[in-house]
């Protein structure tokens, strides 16, 4: 592995965080608590591996950033995403801390409130991240598509 592969890794960490965040909630709307809490607690670390490796791969590349090379129509779709991303990424931190230690202590009424929040900010960032990837090292790469 080198550090040309950490951003597939991370798309698919943030893809898989998706897939837990979904699994939760559907194990809570059909009242599976149990399942919830491991699909939650998976999503959790699964965003926190994300995490070590994204700051990983900015420590690597010294934070050199991929240009966006699409044009026309999609740069500001790219740019208005990206920038919501990172705010909500920002913001989803300290609430997804909060959700879960309500959830951990118990305070289910608390933890109800506040999830009505996090699960879509939460649910944004994860899809959004992979849509990132997709944008920045899939769909607008010169030479490939015909580019």
């Amino acid at each position: 592995m080198n550090v040309s592969d950490l951003p597939a890794i991370n798309a698919g960490l943030n893809g898989l965080s998706t897939v837990f965040l979904t699994l939760g909630w559907i194990f809570i709307k059909t009242e599976r608590k149990v399942q919830h809490g491991y699909m939650m607690g998976a999503a959790f670390i699964t965003s926190c591996v994300f995490l070590v490796t994204y700051v990983t791969h900015k420590a690597l590349v010294r934070g050199v950033h991929t240009p966006f090379m699409g044009e026309g129509f999609w740069r500001p779709v790219y740019y208005v995403m990206l920038i919501s991303h990172i705010i909500l990424a920002i913001v989803i931190v300290p609430l997804a801390i909060i959700t879960i230690r309500h959830a951990l202590a118990a305070r289910y009424e608390a933890h109800r409130r506040i999830s009505r929040w996090t699960l879509p900010i939460w649910m944004y960032v994860s899809v959004t991240g992979v849509l990132v990837y997709f944008f920045l090292y899939e769909w607008f790469v010169p030479g490939r598509y015909g580019r």
